[in-house]
């Protein structure tokens, strides 16, 4: 018995399994172009709290592989490798799922950086493009005036 692992170690197990095959599935939801500012930010909020759920996670995955490491101690060594090659499959798993989370979560942040600097630089063009149709609308000077035709070439 001292080779078999503990109950809660299965539970874990199929925990943090359940867990990582879930995250993997949001995190496969294929990237698509957003223009609207609150979509991204939703997505980003989504992002984050899938990053606090796998730190909560790490705790379980502590345990496995301490586990893992006591059962291979006292284990036969095919029962011990089996158990191994689980929690290196797991930890590799892991490890990608975190390093996905941190790179989108970055690219979202940059994405969101640029849709603001451009939506700003719109609304400045969009207000320049309106000041400068008055201009053009605007009544043109006598041909005798040239003090007014001056003003207006200076305008321009």
């Amino acid at each position: 018995f001292d080779s078999l692992p503990p109950a809660h170690f299965e539970e874990t197990m199929s925990t943090i399994l359940l867990w990582i095959q879930q995250s993997e599935t949001k995190l496969s939801i294929p990237q698509v172009t957003v223009a609207e500012y609150e979509i991204m930010e939703q997505r980003l909020r989504e992002l984050k709290a899938l990053q606090s759920s796998l730190q909560e996670q790490q705790k379980g995955l502590n345990y496995l592989s301490t586990t893992v490491e006591e059962m291979s101690r006292k284990a036969p060594a095919d029962v011990s490798q089996k158990y191994q090659s689980e929690i290196e499959g797991i930890l590799g798993h892991w490890k990608k799922l975190s390093a996905q989370l941190v790179e989108h979560c970055q690219k979202l942040e940059e994405l969101m950086t640029k849709l603001q600097r451009f939506q700003n630089d719109t609304k400045t063009l969009k207000k320049w493009m309106a000041e400068v149709d008055v201009f053009l609308k605007e009544e043109w000077p006598a041909l005798g005036d040239s003090e007014a035709l001056e003003k207006q070439l200076e305008q321009c």
